[in-house]
């Protein structure tokens, strides 16, 4: 790992809304805040239900 890497991003795990899975993590941009985008959440792929459904932001 790089020294002095700064933390401006930061590993986030993507909920289901409808079933509560953790189905995906991804790195987002923490610097500066978070973007109202972000914050809104994704519409990615559910397994379960097998169709797309919004994913908001889950820390763990």
């Amino acid at each position: 790992m790089a020294k002095g890497k700064s933390q401006a991003r930061e590993f986030v795990w993507l909920q289901c809304t409808e079933t509560g899975d953790l189905n995906y993590r991804t790195e987002i941009n923490v610097k500066g805040g978070i973007a109202e985008k972000v914050k809104a959440g994704f519409k990615k792929y559910s397994p379960r239900l097998r169709r797309h459904t919004l994913h908001k932001i889950k820390r763990k």
